[in-house]
């Protein structure tokens, strides 16, 4: 048998979404709490969430929405990670509120935040392992979150990935 690798990139680009997805799964988590959420969306999705990037766009000060929906226009797929809203019940007043139970709705758990932050870095790591090209997008991240994949999640944000032989995501136009 012989496989033109040009043939399978699609193929190889969901594999790789799949390990990076274990790889923020697996990530270590404020007393083992698991508050991380992630998705895989390519094909019609994928344009999906472009269009809302680019609905979003409307009205920014900076056209980075629009510039970013292109950048996943050009992806074979993404990976959407976010955090569920799971206080983690210390008390430890990190957030800037000295109780869980006085923190006001929307103020997220510090211990979540971090968690996503290392599910995050775990998931870049393995994107490098995976020799795929990607860069975290808290535009797309916003739009997922507007779409309502990600239920329950806040913040999300979004690695695209392409298997080119220039990555998309860097030289980009400001």
């Amino acid at each position: 048998m012989i496989v033109n690798s040009r043939d399978i990139r699609h193929e190889m680009a969901l594999e790789a979404a799949r390990r990076i997805m274990t790889a923020a799964t697996t990530a270590p988590k404020g007393k083992g709490v698991d508050d991380i959420e992630s998705m895989l969306v390519d094909g019609e999705d994928l344009n999906r969430l472009a269009d809302e990037m680019e609905r979003l766009a409307d009205g920014q000060p900076n056209a980075s929405f629009v510039r970013d929906a292109g950048n996943i226009r050009a992806s074979e797929c993404a990976v959407m990670i976010g955090c569920m809203r799971k206080p983690l019940g210390l008390n430890c007043g990190h957030c800037g509120f000295p109780k869980c139970g006085g923190r006001p709705v929307g103020v997220p758990c510090a211990f979540n935040t971090v968690d996503l932050g290392i599910a995050l870095g775990s998931a870049c790591s393995m994107a490098s392992e995976c020799k795929v090209d990607t860069r975290v997008m808290f535009t797309a991240g916003l739009a997922c979150m507007s779409l309502g994949w990600l239920k329950d999640c806040a913040p999300v944000f979004v690695l695209p990935i392409s298997i080119t032989a220039k990555s998309p995501y860097f030289d980009r136009n400001k």
